[in-house]
């Protein structure tokens, strides 16, 4: 007998050159960090993502999407909560060099549910 897998929703707001780079990885992983980028950053709330990715994204994208995704809670449970400003501008500090790892854990796919341009 298998047990349920209990996941995390996490959310992430993103423009349109990564989340080409999630397309090409079939929508089942985020891409390596950039040099300038040491940290990734998913988010615990749908409503702080939508703002990064309308008010952000666009602004120096031209377009800016939320993708949403579920996590292995046990997992995520090394990566404590960050709060970034406001009660709900909540993130996980995940360092660029266990992205790979964090991937591994990532169960279904990662969906784009917003889109602002």
């Amino acid at each position: 007998m298998t047990s349920q897998q209990v996941t995390t929703p996490l959310w992430r707001p993103t423009g349109p050159k990564e989340l080409d780079l999630v397309r090409e990885l079939n929508w089942c992983a985020w891409p390596p960090r950039l040099p300038e980028q040491p940290i990734f950053y998913p988010v615990l709330n749908e409503d702080y993502a939508v703002r990064i990715a309308r008010d952000w994204n666009v602004k120096h994208d031209g377009a800016g999407f939320v993708t949403r995704f579920e996590v292995e809670s046990e997992f995520l449970s090394r990566y404590p909560i960050q709060r970034a400003g406001g009660q709900t501008i909540l993130e996980l500090w995940v360092p660029a060099e266990e992205l790979d790892d964090f991937n591994d854990h990532i169960v279904g796919e990662i969906q784009v549910v917003h889109e602002f341009r």
